[in-house]
């Protein structure tokens, strides 16, 4: 690209042509081609077209002569001008005045554009060198694989000659062996030519058979392969279909007479329950013969029933075999694995439980360590799920299980104090000493774990810590300020007081218990929290107990088991392992583990149903087992007292936990006249299917901080089944007990109102019989039930149809009065007779 100021330039267009002089150069033809480009670039470049003149000097010779290619020239446009400075420009060539310089601007952009171009074609020259690289490295590679393909070509082509060769002399060779015979001597043919002395016959000796050896024989035996043609010295075995062959040939000859055989004695595995085919299997006997041996006893059974452990081993020991007892639950041993080696140990963070009673500050205590803001997403401000956090600290890792202070989160807290190395009971300076706050110490003391005592809320005005000491001396805490043994810190979460005091204080307890776990073997612990979440599936909330748990494990956890897919820790972060002490999130079960189960890594996958298995059939068991005894000792108790109402209830949760601590809780309320049935409980959303189960049973849903999709929705407004949704526990327990309470039968409660003697009985027409009375003691109503007594035997009991002061019906008569009184359909009144007058009052029961 050039640019040039000379006015002896050839202008373009008709116009600027006049001005010029006459020439003998060959005119040129100029014409503009605008090249597109990527990115929405763009370029316009000139194209000259040259051509020969014709006639004139030399004009046959170039006529005759093949013209010379020419190819356009392509000269870039810089575009510095806009398109309103054109018909300036033409009106300049027009009238033949000389260009002007560029301006300051102009040259700018001038230079601009030159800049840009020369950056288009060194980015156009790199593209043009690596395309040219790639298209070496194509070319190469194929020219390879055209090389390996002419290879392989050649060696099956010698493959195949060979091949070939050895056929045709296979060929060769079976032709010329049965020409060949076996050579006669000279003996032999003078034989028999040569007439014996003193006979007149000639007789022709013949000469001897040629005789076949064991070696021939077995030479011409065995299957017939290239090589084995080729080799002449080699011996050939016997073919696979002689030595068949022979084999069918012993077995009839054995059909025909059988040695007697000892019966062998086999060892029988015999589980807890066995079929009897399987029994016989296992002896190798028939099935028939145990059915005889026990009808001899008494017993009827078929091939397919079961029989007990006890049974079994009576047939097999008469039978003649030895017996080895296992038990269903030999699937589970050494899943637990060995105990480690001391010198294996190595150092783990504690495990500290944060335990007490509800709204005394335990989670905002942890929050405060955290520094974060668990409590601020807590249904009503109290903790409902079971939370494991890792805190470092300046002197290391702390390991937290933050576990609810509800009462309805007993399991919760029997977990977290079972899976604890310490636990800081936090009590609230201005409440002391609660009902869960005593409940924390029993678990604390079940598990065997050390106490540290958090005095929490002492910022506060009304605060006493001495109370909270005095109160735990009931339940024999002993705290280090009033000569015992139980640490105990004085703190404030929501002013950070003494909370570095608190985590020395649980590194000091930490190191005298010397904790130290095996972190080079294979992972196990214990099941925080489980729940099944929409996007990932079932989720549980495991803590590492000693191993490792890595990426890709097979686990067992309960009745559950699956594959480790992603591990993520407290802070949402994806880890590839976790070690002892290390909470974690695990994804890729196959269902929702109970809140509390073991889980331990296995070898492989058929082990990991095995156990599973066992485990899903003993549960299911247990629970018909449970639900049948408890019909047959209510069967009794319902025939005599009527039947016991059954309130049907199902349930479904965010997580495990929650979800039992509402069962255990609403089992805990009813009486012997009404109680509550779980028909089932479970994690996630409301399903259609959780309706139609509903419908069935005629169960309300309550849904725990989950909700029912749309086909759920409908399908319990087509069946007329009510959902409920909560996200508070004791709002749960408080409604239940209410629509509990109006399924109730109400109390009828018996006011006394006062006594009434009959004087004298009058006969009225048309009324009957009426009783002349006074009123002894209280009043008389009319309406009120009322009873005869005679002689302090009650005669009838009924309603007061009539009461009369002289002439007039009163509504009622007080103490000391006369009126006139009549019972509703009785009539057998005597004088001497009273009359006692009460009301009946329903009032309505309630659950407790």
């Amino acid at each position: 690209m050039t640019d040039t100021n000379d006015s002896n330039d050839r202008k373009l267009g008709g116009a600027g042509q006049q001005g010029r002089t006459l020439s003998m150069r060959r005119p040129v033809e100029q014409s503009r081609v605008k090249q597109n480009f990527s990115h929405g670039r763009t370029k316009t470049v000139v194209v000259e077209t040259r051509r020969k003149r014709p006639g004139g000097p030399g004009g046959k010779e170039e006529d005759q002569r093949p013209a010379p290619e020419t190819k356009p020239q392509f000269h870039a446009q810089p575009r510095v001008a806009p398109s309103h400075d054109r018909p300036r420009q033409s009106d300049q060539q027009r009238s033949g005045v000389v260009l002007r310089t560029l301006t300051p601007e102009e040259k700018e952009a001038r230079d601009r554009a030159l800049a840009d171009a020369r950056l288009r074609e060194a980015e156009e020259r790199k593209r043009q060198e690596a395309e040219a690289l790639r298209r070496r490295e194509q070319e190469d590679r194929e020219r390879k694989e055209r090389e390996a393909a002419e290879r392989r070509k050649a060696e099956d082509d010698a493959r195949h000659r060979s091949e070939e060769e050895g056929r045709k002399k296979a060929e060769e060779a079976a032709k010329k062996l049965p020409a060949q015979r076996p050579p006669q001597t000279a003996e032999s043919e003078e034989a028999k030519v040569k007439p014996r002395p003193g006979l007149g016959v000639k007789r022709e000796v013949k000469p001897p058979a040629p005789t076949r050896t064991k070696n021939d024989a077995e030479k011409r035996r065995g299957k017939l392969t290239l090589s084995n043609a080729l080799d002449e010295n080699d011996d050939r075995a016997r073919s696979i279909a002689a030595f068949r062959r022979r084999t069918e040939r012993q077995k009839k000859q054995a059909q025909g007479f059988q040695m007697p055989t000892e019966k062998m004695v086999r060892e029988v595995t015999i589980p807890e329950a066995i079929t009897i085919q399987e029994l016989a299997n296992r002896m190798s006997e028939r099935a028939v013969d145990l059915i005889k041996l026990l009808m001899k006893q008494g017993q009827m059974h078929t091939i397919n029933d079961v029989i007990d452990a006890d049974t079994a081993q009576i047939i097999t020991e008469e039978m003649g075999h030895r017996v080895r007892r296992v038990a269903e639950a030999d699937v589970v041993e050494g899943l637990a694995g060995d105990a480690d080696a001391a010198e294996t140990l190595k150092p783990r963070a504690p495990v500290v439980t944060i335990m007490g009673h509800v709204d005394h500050g335990k989670t905002s205590l942890l929050d405060a360590i955290r520094k974060t803001n668990v409590v601020a997403g807590e249904a009503g401000g109290i903790t409902q799920h079971i939370g494991a956090y890792q805190v470092e600290t300046r002197n290391g890792l702390v390991t937290f299980i933050d576990t609810p202070g509800h009462e309805a989160f007993t399991s919760m807290r029997a977990r977290g104090a079972k899976a604890t190395d310490i636990v800081v009971l936090v009590v609230a300076a201005d409440d002391g000493v609660m009902p869960q706050t005593a409940e924390a110490i029993n678990h604390a003391r079940a598990a065997e774990v050390p106490i540290i005592v958090a005095i929490n809320k002492i910022d506060k005005p009304q605060a006493n810590p001495n109370r909270v000491r005095t109160g735990l001396l009931q339940h024999e805490i002993v705290v280090e300020s009033m000569g015992g043994e139980v640490l105990e810190i004085e703190v404030s979460a929501l002013k950070g007081t003494n909370l570095d005091k608190l985590l020395d204080t649980i590194l000091l307890q930490a190191e005298v218990l010397d904790l130290k776990a095996n972190p080079d073997r294979e992972g196990s612990g214990i099941v925080v929290e489980a729940q099944l979440d929409r996007g990932r599936g079932p989720v549980a909330t495991v803590l590492v107990q000693r191993g490792t748990l890595h990426l890709g494990d097979i686990f067992v956890a309960g009745s559950s088991w699956g594959r480790v897919r992603a591990l993520i820790n407290d802070k949402g972060e994806h880890v590839k392992e976790a070690g002892p002490s290390v909470p974690v999130e695990v994804l890729g079960l196959n269902s929702a583990p109970e809140a509390g189960d073991q889980f331990d890594v296995v070898a492989n996958e058929a082990r990991a149903r095995e156990i599973t298995d066992y485990r899903e059939r003993k549960r299911r068991e247990s629970r018909g087992v449970a639900s049948g005894r408890a019909s047959l000792e209510q069967m009794m108790s319902q025939l005599k007292e009527g039947a016991r109402k059954d309130f049907h209830i199902l349930v479904k949760a965010d997580v495990q936990g929650s979800a039992e601590a509402i069962v255990q809780a609403l089992e805990k309320i009813g009486n012997e006249e009404i109680g509550a049935r779980v028909m089932h409980y479970g994690v996630g959303g409301i399903s259609e299917s959780d309706v139609q189960l509903a419908a069935a049973s005629g169960a309300v849903i309550l849904g725990f901080n989950v909700r029912a999709n749309g086909q759920a929705r409908d399908a319990a407004e087509r069946e007329g089944i009510e959902i409920r949704y909560y996200n508070i526990i004791y709002d749960l327990v408080d409604d239940i007990k209410k629509a509990m309470s109006g399924l109730l039968a109400p109390t009828l409660r018996e006011t006394f109102l006062g006594n009434a003697e009959i004087l004298e009985i009058f006969n009225i027409t048309k009324v009957g019989k009426v009783a002349g009375c006074r009123v002894t003691e209280g009043s008389v109503q009319r309406g009120a039930k009322v009873r005869l007594i005679r002689d302090n035997v009650v005669i009838h009991e009924g309603t007061l149809s009539t009461l009369k002061r002289f002439k007039d019906e009163v509504k009622e008569v007080q103490v000391g009065q006369e009126c006139g009184m009549a019972f509703e359909g009785y009539q057998d009144m005597r004088a001497r007779d009273v009359i006692e007058c009460f009301r009946v009052e329903k009032v309505q029961r309630t659950l407790d």
